[in-house]
């Protein structure tokens, strides 16, 4: 078997391992083989005519799923035409409905062996919707975020996600600089939130892991 081969049938079986545990946390796990796959099972685990939402997620965006939606037969609620005045009454209204919409879709930074999922975030209002809310919550990972335990999970959000946000969104954290965390106070960090999700209440969260390397 080549290399493409035996990773693809690691990440399988690597899967199998997540959803297991997903499941006896209360999380309703799926597995896709690649980015195309994932964005099909995405758009049917969500009835057309549901009330759609997300997060800040590179790899929601970057397989083509936000653009699916916008695309398709869904009430979208867009974030961004929010703008920034939290006092603005459009800002209220948007957010208000992101909080009771049928389907939120998010990344996350890491999950681990035994299903648990770590995230961390800076406003708090990706985090927010992912523990209260919404009625489902879809979370779309690629395996290269799948960890051993929780510590490396956390390890991994913070020295590996965080770092490269930072870049992305030209914070001035000195992680931005250094690559790792310095556990900074920074005007303009974003681990300002350390949500672990260790379990779902109704089974509201489904993840669905892919088998390529996605996201931060």
């Amino acid at each position: 078997m080549n290399t493409a081969g035996s990773r693809k049938l690691y990440y399988k079986n690597v899967a199998a391992t997540v959803i297991k545990n997903l499941e006896r946390r209360h999380m309703k796990g799926y597995y896709a083989e690649n980015a195309e796959e994932a964005v099909k099972l995405a758009l049917s685990l969500m009835p057309e005519g549901s009330s759609v939402a997300w997060g800040g997620s590179m790899t929601c965006a970057d397989i083509g799923l936000i653009d699916a939606v916008k695309a398709g037969k869904y009430d979208v609620i867009n974030r961004g035409d929010a703008g920034f005045d939290h006092s603005s009454e459009n800002y209220k209204r948007i957010y208000g409905r992101i909080a009771t919409c049928d389907f939120f879709l998010i990344g996350t930074n890491a999950v681990t062996l035994d299903g648990e999922l770590v995230n961390v975030d800076g406003t708090g209002n990706r985090v927010a919707y992912l523990c209260f809310g919404p009625e489902n919550v879809i979370v779309v990972t690629g395996m290269n975020k799948v960890v051993k335990t929780r510590e490396e999970a956390i390890d991994r959000a913070r020295n590996v996600a965080a770092p490269i946000n930072t870049v992305r969104l030209e914070r001035k954290t000195p992680c931005t600089l250094t690559g790792k965390c310095e556990d900074c106070v920074s005007p303009d960090c974003i681990c300002d939130q350390i949500v672990i999700t260790r379990l779902s209440k109704n089974g509201r969260i489904k993840v669905i892991l892919v088998g390529e390397e996605l996201g931060f």
